[in-house]
């Protein structure tokens, strides 16, 4: 088994708890089965393996540089980029017709699990491309389609999201970036600076297309006046490229995930820099969404994937390192016992399981949302579109939020081994930290849900949530088995108290709304945790059923671990919903009414 994933677990997930092979009844997937589903993440975990997780300490030691006006990259970048692109993963998911595969994308964020959990850094130079590439196919015009799309695929040219400004982080409405008008229809001078653009510049490509916000001078104030241009560091000419006036004035060095570069760019202060509309003017936020959504979710799975990678490499260690003896033992002549016989370490190692395999559970739920709101009609498009909408900011901000605490788990397991650079372990602490700030913070994102989200097409998706919720419910009171028969009568109090602290909090918005949004990041962190007991008691659920049908004893440990880590996610994580919802429903003004003056 590798040493930063579990293929069985990934394997648990696609085929036994979300029946991924049902996609393949839609005309959309009926080229592919199960052995092609099995070829793409064997393919994965051989890149992984072989070109990824080797250059994992390397590239974090070597950061990239700013030199001659160029960012140089770790070199084996340029091997990973040149393979991604031959090998059709930057595109696998599109249709037939633009090169792509039409796989599943469920399938497509499983492999990218592997990736990312393999290098994190390493992973993000490709995907970054996708989502550039999808935007650009998605509201482009044919021509920029046909310049730009085919050299993004083939990984020969970088893709960038380009929206945070010095004085305009996540307060898109204050981007200052101006585009004004030329002569030539769709075709713009761009002026301003973007700062932490991902893979802003680098060497390991040809050419960098950043999916620029900038606003258009005479435009609306605010958000309405954002459009979306596609900038390129090399403008296309008659005769071939030429430099576009992007300027790379800096790179970040950051707390982790070094092996990607992270730019401050400037466009347009020394020569012409043109950017080139995509769709319509003013609506380039509503585009640029688009991109955003499927990044929210791929930060989840990033967080996920380093938080499984820490989490397999201290219980490898706790598994091989003697430490003390068990607090029965009296006889100090006796030989030490390996420390994942200690209850406190099992306690941290439970912890970290049950982060991890609850929040992967949700991702590929999630996937499986976006396959089926792309290939169904009707009412079962919206539901999948409204449930997968619904839990974005759960999606991103659980795993991003708990990885940071599962990481520090792995290294408090090591014990002053895991504070060295002697292992990995350190590494991934600091790589995980990065999630909470990714695409929107946590903050935005439990305002997102808490003030946008639970209410949008009147509560539906909430609605379709509940039903959800209560459909796994009902199928474990089915059963005969006493441990899912508590889990789930302990997930429907939790439901209850769902209700209870929402209707709460949305009676306080008709009378305070500053009030009302006060503890959003709250009620994520309220809301997060009883969706991942509700994936747990799916996974309990299924593994009760992979007992009874299992003769083998690695299967039956497998189910086993199930089955304990669910109990313990109820006994341990679910738990803490009684505080939340206590806090959440007292209404008290004690963050409305500090003032900066008594800090």
């Amino acid at each position: 088994m590798p040493s930063f994933f579990s293929k069985r677990d990934l394997h648990f997930n696609l085929y036994e708890l979300l029946k991924v092979e049902q996609l393949t009844s839609y005309d959309y997937f009926q080229d592919h089965d199960r052995q092609s589903f099995d070829m793409v993440l064997d393919a994965a975990e051989q890149i992984a393996n072989k070109m990824l997780h080797p250059l994992l300490t390397e590239m974090d030691r070597k950061e990239p540089q700013l030199m001659d006006g160029t960012i140089r990259v770790h070199e084996g970048m340029k091997a990973i980029t040149k393979r991604f692109g031959e090998d059709g993963w930057i595109n696998a998911t599109f249709s037939y017709d633009e090169g792509g595969q039409q796989l599943p994308v469920t399938v497509q964020n499983a492999a990218a699990f592997i990736f990312q959990a393999a290098n994190y850094s390493a992973s993000v130079y490709p995907f970054l491309t996708t989502g550039a590439a999808n935007l650009i196919r998605s509201f482009g015009s044919k021509e920029l389609i046909e310049q730009y799309t085919p050299l993004m695929y083939s990984g020969r040219w970088q893709g960038t999201m380009a929206l945070t400004e010095p004085n305009a982080g996540s307060s898109l409405s204050d981007i200052s970036t101006a585009a004004e008008p030329t002569s030539e229809e769709g075709v713009y001078k761009i002026t301003g600076q973007k700062i932490f653009i991902s893979c802003g510049d680098h060497d390991a490509c040809e050419n960098i297309v950043h999916l620029l916000l900038a606003k258009i001078k005479g435009g609306p104030a605010g958000t309405k006046g954002i459009s979306l241009f596609v900038v390129p560091k090399k403008r296309i000419t008659e005769n071939g490229h030429t430099n576009n006036g992007v300027t790379t004035a800096g790179v970040y060095h950051k707390m982790g995930y070094k092996g990607a570069p992270i730019a401050h760019l400037m466009f347009g202060s020394d020569e012409t820099c043109l950017g080139y509309l995509v769709g319509e003017p003013h609506k380039g936020l509503t585009y640029m969404f688009q991109m955003m959504n499927e990044a929210r979710v791929g930060v989840g799975m990033n967080a996920t994937a380093i938080g499984t990678a820490a989490y397999y490499a201290s219980l490898a260690y706790a598994k091989e390192r003697p430490q003390g003896r068990p607090i029965t033992a009296k006889d100090p002549t006796q030989p030490q016992t390996l420390i994942v016989h200690h209850a406190d370490v099992k306690r941290m190692l439970l912890f970290q399981k049950s982060v991890v395999e609850g929040a992967l559970s949700l991702l590929l739920q999630c996937g499986l949302w976006a396959d089926l709101a792309h290939v169904t009609e009707g009412e079962a498009k919206e539901r999948a579109e409204l449930l997968l909408d619904l839990l974005t900011p759960v999606a991103k901000s659980y795993p991003s939020e708990m990885c940071c605490q599962t990481t520090s788990a792995a290294v408090q397991i090591l014990g002053g081994a895991g504070y060295t650079t002697d292992f990995p372990v350190e590494q991934y602490y600091r790589e995980a930290r990065i999630h909470p700030i990714h695409e929107g913070t946590t903050g935005i994102h439990g305002l997102d849900l808490l003030g946008r989200k639970l209410t949008l097409h009147g509560g539906k998706g909430l609605q379709y949530l509940m039903e959800e919720i209560k459909n796994t419910i009902a199928e474990a009171k089915q059963s005969d088995q006493p441990q899912l028969l508590d889990l789930a009568a302990r997930l429907e109090g939790a439901l209850e108290r769902v209700q209870t602290v929402t209707t709460s909090l949305l009676n306080l918005a008709k009378q305070d709304k500053e009030l009302f949004l006060a503890d959003a990041t709250l009620y994520l962190d309220f809301f997060g945790i009883v969706t991942i007991a509700w994936q747990w008691l799916k996974q309990a659920i299924q593994a009760q059923k992979g007992l009874m049908m299992t003769n083998s004893e690695e299967n039956r440990n497998f189910y086993q671990g199930k089955v304990a880590t669910a109990n313990y996610f109820f006994d341990y994580e679910l738990v803490k919903i009684s505080s939340l919802a206590l806090r959440l429903t007292s209404h008290t003004k004690g963050t409305v009414e500090m003032q900066p003056d008594w800090f």
